[in-house]
């Protein structure tokens, strides 16, 4: 079996492979002047230097695998701009079940840091069930009404849509899969999270000294 640095750096350079898929396809977006891809491909980047920021400025340590994590799922969403969303049935499904898991694990994080920071609250496992699933979906439903807005905007000036939406019934899809998504997280990904909650309540508990002094 490899060792765990081996594995590590093997999670690192996927991502670092990640990011130069993102910056390629942020040049084809420039080169066919798809406002779409450019901009998805902008916003994408900017999500997978965020490990390395708030490591640096709020010391949270999100480790190699959960870096590629974050960074597959924002690169299969900018993939998905090429027209893969359009011709490929299942790929919005994919990638709403993985930026799910995203969303719900930033969510299961911060909660459960603050239950481990304070003694004044106490969540059980099936709090933490039901506010993963909601939290995931309540976010779920305002990128759904983005989607919207940004439909109709480009509709409106007659410029290619920088995001996709194709009526109600995906809407209920999308939000259907990212129930999925949030759901297979709760069930099977928060013992992975163990170390990022472990510095969110080391960040809560250094903002506590900090407002005491």
């Amino acid at each position: 079996m490899p060792s765990r640095g081996r594995t590590v750096e093997f999670q690192r350079a996927v991502s670092r492979l990640l990011q130069l898929a993102i910056a390629l396809l942020l040049v084809v977006g420039v080169v066919t002047q798809n406002l779409g891809i450019v901009v998805n491909a902008l916003v994408a980047l900017g999500v997978t230097f965020l490990p390395a920021l708030l490591e640096r400025d709020y010391s949270l340590n999100l480790d190699a695998k959960l870096t590629l994590w974050l960074t597959l799922a924002v690169f299969l969403h900018t993939l998905g701009m090429t027209g893969l969303y359009r011709d490929v049935w299942w790929w919005d499904h994919v990638t709403h079940t993985l930026s799910a898991t995203v969303v719900a694990a930033a969510g299961y994080a911060a909660v459960s840091a603050l239950d481990e920071y304070s003694d004044a609250v106490r969540f059980t496992d099936h709090f933490l069930f039901v506010f993963i699933v909601l939290f995931t979906v309540g976010l779920g439903v305002f990128w759904e009404v983005l989607e919207f807005v940004a439909r109709e905007l480009a509709d409106i000036v007659g410029a290619e849509p920088v995001l996709v939406q194709y009526g109600l019934g995906d809407t209920i899809v999308d939000l259907v899969f990212d129930m999925v998504g949030a759901i297979l997280l709760a069930l099977f990904g928060t013992n992975e999270l163990s170390d990022l909650v472990d510095s969110l309540t080391e960040r809560y508990e250094r903002a506590r000294r900090s407002r005491t002094k």
